[in-house]
C-alpha cells in the first residue's frame, strides 16, 4: 500500500503573509489534495519576541481567502518547546550530542585566530569528545549535534537534483540553548517528523538547513522526507522581489481585487507548468501538478499576466460565486456593503459586466448604473451628449417606453425608431441615453443598462435628464 502522502505550510507570525509563501503553501496543498493525502499548517513561532498573534491572524486570514484548507489543528511550534528539549536530550544520550561549555568569548577567539591563520572559521569545539568526568559542574551550556567530520551529505531534491556538501562545511549546530530552549531548526525537524509529513516543499533558501537538518534525522534514526526546494519569485526585473516591485503580502492582492480562484491559478503557474496550459480550473490544477514540473529558476512576477488570468475567472465564474469574491473584496478593501437592492441588480446585470473585467473594481465600475442614485449628475463628457436637442427626444421617448414590452427585441426597435424619426444614426442617441442613465460616456450597452435597471427606474432617470437645466 502507498505511504499516505503528508504536506504542510510553516510560516513564521512575524509580518504578512508574503506572496511567496502563498504560493509555497498552494504547492503543498495541490501535492497533498491531488493525491489523497493531507494537508497541515504550523505556525512557526518560536521567535516569541516578533511574533504576534495580528501576524497569525492575518495568515489565516490570507489562506482561508485564497481556499486552502488544511486538516486538523493548527500546531503552535512554541507550545512544543519541551519535546523538542527531549529530542536534544536523547540525542545527548545516545552520544550523537554533546554538552558544549565553550563561551562566547571562547569562541570568538577561535574564529579570530582561524581567520588569520586562513583556516576555516567553523567552530570545533574542544568538548566534542570530552570526558563527561571532565565537565565542570553548575557551568551552562548548549547542547550540539555530532557532525560527521569527513564525506558529504547528499540532499537529493526533487526540484534541484542531488545536492552535495561537505560535512566539513557544517559546523556541530547547536541543539539546546544554555537556558534550555530548543532551537529553530531542531524543532523543525521533530515537528515534522512528528507530524507525519512525508514531503517538505518550502523555498530554496532553506536548502542548506535541510543538509543540517538531516544529520537530526539520521542520529535519530527517523525517515528522511522527500525535499523539494522551489525557487523565490523575483519581481519583472529579475530582482530579489520586494516592495519596490509593488505589493508582495497577499491581503494587497485581495485588496487590489483579484479574485482568489485567478490568484490561485496564477500562483500555480508561477514556477510550475503543464505544458502550454496558462488557465485551469482548480480541478485541472489538482489533477495536473506534480513536482516534477517546477522549473530551477525563479519565477518572475507579471502583473499583465496575473490581470489577464483573473479575467479569464471571472468572465467564466458562476455569478453567486463572484458575488460572494466581491463582498469579500468590499469587506478587505473597507468599502461599504452592497444593500439586497444592489446585490440583486448585480446579479441580474452580471451576465454584461463580467466580460473583459480584470479586477473586482473594474466590474465595479461598469456595474456604476447601478449603484448611482437619483437623481444623476453626469460627467463632464457625459453632460456635453445632453443638449438641449438630446434632451427633447428623450423627452419624446419616454412615452413610448411605457408602453413597450420589456424586453431587448422590443427596446432595440423603439430607440432605433426613435433615432430614425430624427434623421440621426443610433450612436447619436446613445450618448445620451448614456449620460441620462449612468452619468457617464463609456458604460455597457444602453439595452443592458435599461433591462438591469427595469422600466420604472429607466423611464425615471430619462424623465429626470429630460428635464435637465444645466
Amino acid at each position: 500500500m502507498a505511504e499516505k502522502i503528508v504536506t504542510r505550510f510553516a510560516p513564521s507570525p512575524t509580518g504578512f503573509l508574503h506572496i511567496g509563501g502563498a504560493r509555497t503553501a498552494l504547492f503543498n496543498w495541490l501535492y497533498a489534495r491531488g493525491r489523497g493525502g493531507q494537508f497541515l499548517l504550523r505556525i512557526e513561532d518560536t521567535d516569541r519576541a516578533r511574533s504576534t498573534e495580528a501576524a497569525t491572524d492575518a495568515i489565516l486570514k490570507g489562506l482561508s481567502w485564497l481556499g486552502l484548507d488544511h486538516d486538523g489543528d493548527v500546531v503552535s511550534q512554541a507550545a512544543r518547546a519541551d519535546r523538542h528539549a527531549e529530542v536534544a536530550r536523547d540525542l545527548l544520550s545516545k552520544g550523537a550530542a554533546y554538552k558544549c561549555f565553550s563561551s562566547q568569548e571562547e569562541i570568538e577567539a577561535f574564529r579570530e585566530t582561524a581567520r588569520a591563520e586562513g583556516r576555516s572559521t567553523l567552530f570545533v569545539s574542544p568538548w566534542r569528545d570530552a570526558d563527561p568526568s571532565t565537565h565542570p559542574e553548575d557551568a551552562p551550556y548548549v547542547i550540539r549535534l555530532k557532525t560527521s567530520l569527513d564525506g558529504e551529505t547528499v540532499i537529493r531534491d526533487e526540484v534541484q537534483g542531488d545536492v552535495r556538501i561537505g560535512n566539513d562545511q557544517l559546523d556541530d549546530m547547536i541543539l539546546l540553548r544554555s537556558d534550555g530552549s530548543p532551537v529553530y531548526m531542531l524543532a523543525v525537524v521533530v515537528d515534522d517528523h512528528d507530524m507525519g509529513v512525508t514531503h517538505v516543499i518550502r523555498g530554496d533558501d532553506h536548502l542548506n538547513n535541510a543538509a543540517r537538518q538531516m544529520g537530526i534525522y539520521t542520529a535519530m534514526g527517523w525517515d528522511v522526507p522527500v525535499y523539494a526546494h522551489i525557487p523565490l519569485i523575483h519581481g519583472p526585473d529579475g530582482k530579489k522581489l520586494s516592495k519596490r516591485h509593488g505589493a508582495v503580502g497577499l491581503e494587497e492582492y485581495q485588496v487590489m481585487g483579484y479574485p482568489a480562484q485567478g490568484m490561485r491559478n496564477y500562483l500555480a503557474r508561477l514556477g510550475w507548468s503543464h505544458g502550454d496550459d496558462e488557465v485551469f480550473s482548480d480541478a485541472e490544477a489538482l489533477e495536473w501538478f506534480d513536482i516534477t514540473g517546477i522549473g530551477k529558476s525563479p519565477a518572475r512576477l507579471d502583473f499583465k499576466k496575473l490581470e489577464s488570468i483573473c479575467g479569464h475567472h471571472i468572465a467564466r465564474m458562476e455569478d453567486a460565486a463572484l458575488l460572494q469574491e466581491i463582498d469579500a473584496f468590499l469587506d478587505a478593501a473597507g468599502r461599504p456593503a452592497l444593500t439586497e437592492g444592489q446585490r440583486v441588480l448585480l446579479s441580474e446585470g452580471m451576465y454584461c459586466l463580467k466580460d473583459r473585467a480584470k479586477t473586482l473594481p473594474e466590474l465595479l465600475e461598469k456595474g456604476q448604473f447601478i449603484f448611482a442614485e437619483r437623481p444623476i449628475v453626469p460627467d463632464e463628457k457625459a453632460a456635453k451628449a445632453l443638449d438641449d436637442v438630446s434632451q427633447g427626444i428623450l423627452s419624446e421617448l419616454t412615452p413610448q417606453l411605457r408602453n413597450a414590452n420589456w424586453s431587448r427585441d422590443n427596446l432595440e426597435v423603439v430607440l432605433n425608431a426613435s433615432a430614425e424619426a430624427h434623421g440621426i444614426k443610433f450612436g447619436k442617441l446613445a450618448g445620451p441615453l448614456r449620460a441620462a442613465l449612468a452619468g457617464r460616456a463609456v458604460t455597457p450597452s444602453v439595452f443592458d443598462m435599461m433591462l438591469v435597471l427595469g422600466r420604472d427606474e429607466t423611464i425615471a432617470r430619462l424623465d429626470d435628464a429630460a428635464g435637465r437645466t444645466d
